[in-house]
């Protein structure tokens, strides 16, 4: 049985998100603005098929997945792209490999107790996010 995912989980530290945004292009307004944002990221599971939607008084952004089927994803939201997207399961962690513009593009989700981590990279850039699970 994988990890369980299923929650919601309240953002309390967001490590190096500018710099990750700078790297996918992301213009100066929308990363100030950003970069101030709480999220919260809201997560339904199913075995291997997820629903994830990411929460903010700014912007929403919503992907939904099977883990080990590859799909196209318009980070709508994000940096506007379409890059083609495959999640696999590297143990109890969820590892995607986003393919498009941008090189070394992807994120890492792991849960450690009542946090949720996301590691999320494109080019030489690197952001950690950690999110608290809410009862």
């Amino acid at each position: 049985m994988p990890t369980d995912y299923n929650g919601r989980w309240e953002m309390v530290s967001n490590e190096n998100f500018e710099e990750l945004m700078k790297a996918l292009d992301i213009d100066f307004a929308t990363r100030k603005i950003a970069a101030h944002l709480h999220q919260t990221k809201v997560i339904v599971q199913n075995g291997d098929r997820f629903e994830t939607k990411t929460l903010s008084t700014f912007r929403n952004y919503e992907v939904n997945f099977t883990v080990g089927e590859e799909f196209e994803e318009h980070t709508k939201g994000l940096d506007n792209r379409k890059v083609k997207t495959l999640v696999v399961w590297d143990g109890d962690k969820l590892v995607c490999v986003q393919k498009g513009e941008k090189e070394n593009r992807g994120w890492t989700h792991w849960i450690e107790g009542d946090l949720l981590y996301l590691e999320l990279t494109a080019v030489d850039k690197t952001c950690r996010q950690v999110f608290k699970k809410m009862k």
